[in-house]
């Protein structure tokens, strides 16, 4: 047995996360599984876990099953997981609707509850927020002219999914110059 090792290599002590995992793996009890190792670190969107159900080689049956069973307990709610990441995502990182409605996208929130949930962001606070993004990054422009400075801003406020009229109002505020010069645009 030349070159040939008698323990097993870790790798193949595993366990396979996949159906494939020997005769003896249920399909429900290994889909629970990965359902219940997916939420322990954060929520997740019913769409998201469907999508590594799939992944993991789980029957739509079972997928099914075990999603609308998570969803009756509470354990899936869409509805609560959009309200909080628009709070988080709007608060830490500044993002106005349109952003935020393309990440709810991209996460499988349905159209109609995205809209729903984006409905209730009252359009002081995204002007705040924009506002308090401005602030900020006026910090690191104080050697700029304000030509420069004001397209940096509108363009990091554009990047961030706020409309031009929020971002050329909220700009002209805080740096005080007239943002109807068209040469500033």
């Amino acid at each position: 047995m030349a070159g040939r090792s008698r323990w097993p290599s870790p790798k193949a002590a595993e366990p396979s996360e996949d159906l494939d995992a020997g005769p003896e793996a249920d399909p429900e009890s290994v889909a629970r599984k990965i359902l219940l190792d997916q939420l322990t670190g954060r929520a997740r969107t019913r769409s998201e876990l469907a999508d590594k159900l799939a992944g993991r080689n789980v029957p739509d049956d079972v997928a099914v099953r075990l999603l609308d069973r998570f969803e009756e307990v509470g354990l899936i709610d869409d509805a609560g997981f959009a309200r909080e990441w628009v709070e988080q995502r709007q608060s830490g990182r500044g993002l106005a609707r349109r952003a935020l409605a393309q990440e709810l996208k991209r996460k499988g929130i349905e159209d109609e509850l995205a809209r729903e949930v984006l409905d209730e962001i009252d359009p002081d606070d995204e002007v705040e927020v924009a506002r308090v993004l401005v602030r900020a990054k006026l910090r690191s422009m104080r050697n700029l002219d304000h030509d420069k400075a004001v397209r940096r801003l509108v363009g990091m406020l554009a990047r961030k999914g706020h409309s031009s009229g929020v971002a050329y109002r909220v700009v002209k505020e805080e740096l005080g110059v007239d943002l109807e010069d068209p040469d500033l645009v």
